[in-house]
């Protein structure tokens, strides 16, 4: 059976642990047809998440970056491009809340980490693949920001991820005229083990799962969604 990503290269940011939303999206990806390069700081975590898509018989390869530091960031395009000849979708994932302190607890730190994770990230790497993009006529960049208004003790977090729904207009404009389409999935609270092991939440029924992001993602990646572009698109489940 094909899939609607068939022939598609896809570079997927912070697949890392079990249980998590980039575990599902790499894996819809990859069911779709697309060959994958997946990225995580940690070398055990990527190789344990490329081990599992390799057991569907997607076509994977692993890479731990600093998604943070420009030349590994470089260091992960020229290997994308070096074993495809191509990219097609790159999924900014890269990220997550790990700071939750008072404004006046907040370090320097704590900003810069917080900011670096999230939006420097996405920065550095939407930067890198956009000429590449640009070169091939044109491609997919799908970003994560976040649903509903900001909350207390989550400065740095709430701020990177305005900053992600300004990355991710700006780049649509930018790519408007090279065919790059850019948007962002907004979730709420998803079904992630962690998120469920921190809240323990009554009713789980009322969040996002993994596997409606996962949806999105397919969705905006492919080319059912070749006229949406410079979007944020809510994925909160029956919360909201």
């Amino acid at each position: 059976m094909s899939g609607v990503l068939d022939g598609k290269i896809a570079l997927v940011t912070g697949v890392s642990g079990d249980g998590q939303v980039g575990q599902a999206v790499a894996r819809a990806l990859a069911e779709q047809g697309a060959s994958l390069l997946i990225v995580a700081r940690r070398p055990e975590n990527v190789e344990a998440r490329a081990g599992e898509l390799r057991q569907v018989k997607a076509r994977v390869l692993g890479l731990s970056a600093d998604l943070t530091k420009e030349e590994q960031v470089e260091g992960v395009l020229e290997r994308a491009l070096g074993e495809y000849g191509r990219l097609d979708v790159l999924v900014n994932l890269a990220g997550g809340l790990t700071r939750y302190k008072a404004v006046t607890e907040h370090t320097l730190e704590d900003w810069q980490s917080e900011v670096g994770n999230n939006l420097l990230s996405a920065f550095l790497s939407s930067r890198a693949v956009f000429a590449h993009m640009k070169e091939m006529g044109g491609g997919a960049i799908i970003n994560f920001a976040r649903a509903g208004s900001p909350q207390a003790n989550m400065v740095a977090y709430n701020c990177a991820k305005a900053g992600v729904e300004a990355l991710t207009r700006t780049l649509a404009l930018e790519g408007r005229d090279a065919g790059i389409r850019v948007n962002a999935i907004a979730p709420g609270l998803v079904d992630t083990e962690s998120n469920i092991a921190a809240m323990k939440p009554k009713d789980l029924k009322r969040w996002a799962r993994r596997d409606d992001i996962a949806r999105v993602v397919l969705f905006l990646a492919s080319d059912a969604a070749a006229g949406v572009t410079g979007q944020v698109i809510p994925v909160t489940g029956w919360g909201v």
